[in-house]
């Protein structure tokens, strides 16, 4: 059994749907899913704040590469096209951390292949990440140079304008595709509309 948290985003055309979209094809691999944030664009390029989010998934048959696999598999039904670097995209799904069970107990995984590079090489150094993962798991640690550092200390480490950008909404998702809140009315558009919503930075 292996256990994956995704940091989920979207800022082009309806946001709450994308995101909605992870949980309905994960289904009860779902364990945990955070509130839904809103964040400004991270990266430097101009654009429209994300929703974001963070989920725990358990899959037995999943490794750190097929949980990429499928993590991109769900950003492609998405029609997420990768072009700008930091640019808008309608899902951004980045595994930020990825465990595995073994005789002493359960181990994270660690990745520098190409391609997969776990933990998540930036999720230290983001707020919307952080946040909603200490929402679901308030004790979360996570490998940083090297060494298991708690994410609480962290988030705390981070300027407080980078921790203060992260909003938390009224919406929410909901695991096995219930219903849920809707988005803002500007938010259900095309993707394709200056006006669209954008999510927060890419991870992977």
């Amino acid at each position: 059994m292996t256990r994956v948290v995704l940091s989920i985003g979207s800022n082009l055309g309806d946001r709450l749907a994308r995101l909605q979209s992870v949980l309905d094809r994960l289904g009860e691999a779902v364990r945990a899913v955070s509130p839904v944030y809103e964040t400004a664009a991270w990266g430097g390029v101009e654009q429209g704040p994300f929703l974001n989010a963070v989920l725990v998934a358990e899959d037995p048959t999943l490794d750190g590469h097929g949980w990429l696999r499928l993590a991109q598999e769900m950003e492609k039904a998405a029609d997420r096209v990768r072009g700008q670097r930091w640019g808008p995209r309608t899902l951004d799904v980045d595994l930020i951390s990825c465990c595995q069970p073994s005789p002493a107990g359960e181990i994270e995984v660690l990745s520098l292949d190409d391609g997969l590079t776990l933990p998540h090489p930036l999720a230290h150094l983001r707020a919307f990440v952080m946040i909603p993962w200490l929402d679901i798991d308030p004790n979360a640690v996570l490998t940083v140079a090297g060494g298991k550092r708690p994410v609480s200390k962290l988030l705390a480490e981070l300027d407080p304008a980078d921790r203060a950008n992260v909003r938390l909404t009224g919406l929410a998702l909901t695991p096995q595709g219930e219903d849920t809140r809707s988005d803002s009315g500007s938010d259900s558009g095309s993707d394709s509309g200056p006006d669209s919503r954008s999510d927060s930075p890419p991870g992977t």
